[in-house]
């Protein structure tokens, strides 16, 4: 339904709180247009304001009787993640094509290069967080999409015994994306949340003493 609906608008606006040099040597031509702040908007039936990256209400504009609308503002209330290509001079919706690794600024005090802790099932990933702490515990690390991507591929391996609970959270508002529990029988899973919109992500587990938390980053993706 919302990509129904995202097919069907009209848009205007490339991304809120870009600099005018985005702009420049673009086939910009001048027109004459209307703020319509009398155009209200409802999702799913009920009422919302489509907002900037500021936060601050945005109004359509009409021109020659059609209403443009936001496309940061609209994918926002649609849950579809906008990107601006500057290179390609290119919006992009959704979805990217190419998977953007979780490894670039990963920090938690289970990352790894060492070489004795990067294998799994004798396959070197080069860049991990394990943890292999002792007891009974949670394990746990912060990720930050900073509401680039449409998608997190999370790869988890439970050793020795089963992780339970294990969760990917939405760290601004504490909501689940996704929850289940990985049993050490399965070997390598994939994990697919939906992070349209998602700032900072909360990504945790329950581990029992004994077992350790593996996740290539290498392989772990935004897409």
């Amino acid at each position: 339904m919302k990509k129904k609906m995202t097919a069907a608008l009209t848009v205007f606006a490339v991304l809120g709180g870009m600099g005018t040099g985005v702009y420049a040597g673009s086939n910009l031509q001048e027109i004459k247009a209307f703020l319509n702040p009398g155009i209200k908007f409802k999702m799913d039936g009920q009422p919302v304001q489509l907002k900037n990256s500021s936060g601050a209400v945005v109004a359509p504009i009409t021109y020659n009787n059609t209403t443009y609308l936001p496309v940061r503002a609209v994918s926002d209330v649609l849950g579809v993640t906008v990107n601006f290509d500057a290179a390609a001079n290119t919006i992009l919706l959704g979805e990217q094509t190419k998977g953007v690794s979780i490894a670039a600024g990963f920090d938690s005090s289970y990352h790894t290069k060492d070489p004795d802790k990067t294998v799994y099932k004798d396959k070197d990933y080069k860049d991990v967080h394990f943890d292999n702490g002792s007891g009974t515990r949670g394990s746990s690390f912060m990720l930050y999409p900073n509401k680039k991507y449409q998608k997190l591929y999370l790869q988890v391996a439970a050793i020795g015994d089963d992780i339970e609970d294990f969760s990917i959270i939405d760290s601004d508002t504490d909501t689940v994306l996704k929850k289940q529990n990985i049993t050490a029988q399965e070997g390598l899973v994939t994990i697919e949340a939906n992070i349209a919109g998602v700032s900072k992500l909360y990504v945790t587990g329950e581990v029992k003493d004994g077992s350790s938390v593996f996740i290539p980053l290498t392989t772990s993706y935004y897409q």
